[in-house]
């Protein structure tokens, strides 16, 4: 799924640990679109946020506060939560516009963690105009986290089904999980999807002080982004959109085909580098071929697992571990000598391989994304054609998102954007993004219609705003002074 954004996060585990990455970053679908989200009304009066500075390890200058909001914003007088916020002040406060808030992606991404560790992701001219703020959503780091057993997680059955008799033990398996992290999270844990959070970001806008919101939404966080522009369209100063999902996709197969698509996209760019690169530690060889070496060592059993010596690495842990993560920073030359050291290792005595930790992402994504899959062979039907989209790539993240989704109810499913009213939307992708696929931010930006300006980095990655100064000038200019790039804007690749 998307997914993730470049920062990880554990679910928290009761009676033992399960951690994983969250990978970028999205979606599925249904047979049908949803209605759009209804208008909301003003959230309830917010008192002002009560900052102090963040504890240790934090760095200096990070502040923190906490945001009291309604766990079901459809009776908000019931039960609450504190979502965990922080903020690092504008360097200039002279030349302060106002406050920024960041949407962090995954899902499951802690913005907290973001901010007061730093905030290098964005430029120096944003840093010195804006007070950086961003939250953890709810079921999210400091924001009543997902709580699960970890004995349970450790259980969870492999994505690669081979009849009908998985695909119910994994319907079964996913209750039963469901059931145990309910107990254990609170009520919350029905009330994670983005159209809950939108509602928390209008009640985060207005505690800041803001009459209207500037947001610079990133990877899963352009969901949160485009659904409040359309819940809450002349609220909106300006709005960011970086790697942009498309939650209007209409088919769980057409999802699962485009997610392989950019994913595969990713890999050839990797092969025509190093083709190209004296300095890929593959360079001279046919690299589409040692990495299908590999595959079928780790199908066997016998592939070590570089970060655990002695354990074998599954197809699939190699296929997301190692590649589509490096693919998020196009870190080729990383991912070449990662790929020529598994080659020379030492094949291991077959054996099984294991299954890895639930993502932290599921009980969000499945909340936002439906993912109707009637049977085994509509399951077996999907992994086959994902196949054939992405050769090189096996049983990427989001088939294991779709099997772990299988039965849970979906609060936000897809629709269509509709946000009339809003004002110029500025949506930023690479043209070669692992996660979410250039031809997403072009079907967000026509769904936006007028509102939606779709700036085009040529290069690669997940995440495309300080790709050099062409980028940085244009995000800048529009988010400090509201010039909008003219449509039709790109700006070239930076040397990998």
């Amino acid at each position: 799924m998307p997914f993730r954004d470049r920062s990880a996060l554990r679910l928290v585990a009761a009676r033992g640990t399960a951690t994983a990455t969250a990978v970028a970053a999205a979606t599925t679908a249904v047979a049908g679109l949803a209605a759009a989200p209804a208008v909301h009304a003003s959230p309830p009066a917010t008192a002002a946020l009560r900052w102090a500075p963040c504890a240790a390890p934090a760095k200096p200058g990070a502040e923190c506060a906490t945001l009291s909001v309604p766990v079901d914003w459809d009776r908000p007088d019931g039960p609450g939560l504190d979502l965990a916020v922080a903020r690092r002040k504008a360097t200039e406060p002279g030349a302060r516009v106002g406050s920024m808030v960041f949407g962090p992606g995954g899902p499951g991404d802690s913005g907290v963690e973001r901010v007061v560790s730093g905030i290098n992701r964005f430029s120096p001219e944003v840093r010195r105009r804006f007070d950086i703020v961003s939250f953890d959503p709810r079921g999210v780091g400091g924001s009543n986290p997902v709580t699960c057993s970890g004995d349970l997680l450790a259980e969870r059955p492999s994505p690669e089904l081979r009849s009908q008799a998985d695909f119910d033990a994994t319907l079964a398996y996913n209750r039963r999980l469901r059931a145990d992290c309910r107990a254990r999270t609170g009520p919350v844990f029905e009330h994670l999807d983005t159209g809950q959070t939108v509602r928390d970001l209008d009640a985060l806008r207005a505690a800041l002080g803001e009459r209207k919101l500037t947001f610079h939404g990133s990877s899963y966080g352009t969901l949160l982004g485009a659904q409040y522009a359309e819940t809450y369209p002349r609220r909106v100063r300006a709005m960011v959109l970086e790697s942009v999902m498309d939650h209007s996709v209409a088919a769980t197969r057409e999802f699962l085909r485009s997610e392989a698509a950019a994913a595969q996209d990713s890999f050839q760019e990797f092969v025509k580098w190093c083709a190209g690169a004296a300095d890929c530690a593959l360079h001279g060889r046919d690299v589409r071929a040692v990495w299908q070496g590999l595959l079928a060592r780790a199908a066997r059993g016998e592939l070590a697992d570089p970060d655990s010596p002695g354990r074998s690495l599954s197809a699939s842990d190699l296929v997301n571990k190692y590649a589509f993560r490096r693919f998020y920073e196009a870190d080729y030359a990383g991912l070449a000598t990662v790929i020529a050291g598994m080659e020379a290792s030492k094949p291991l005595p077959a054996s099984p391989t294991g299954t890895a930790p639930l993502p932290p992402a599921t009980p969000v994504f499945c909340s936002d994304w439906q993912l109707p899959v009637r049977d085994y062979r509509e399951y077996a039907s999907l992994v086959a054609a994902m196949n054939v989209t992405a050769p090189d790539l096996p049983y990427l993240l989001p088939i294991h998102m779709a099997a772990a989704c299988l039965g849970a109810p979906t609060a936000n499913p897809q629709h269509r954007l509709d946000a009339p009213g809003a004002p110029p939307v500025l949506l930023s992708n690479a043209l070669h993004d692992p996660a979410t696929g250039y031809p997403w931010a072009v079907s967000v930006a026509r769904q936006l219609g007028r509102s939606g300006v779709l700036l085009t980095y040529q290069g690669r990655g997940h995440g495309s705003v300080t790709s050099g100064p062409c980028m940085e000038r244009a995000v800048d200019s529009y988010l400090t002074d509201l010039a909008v790039p003219a449509r039709g804007t790109s700006c070239p690749a930076e040397p990998s």
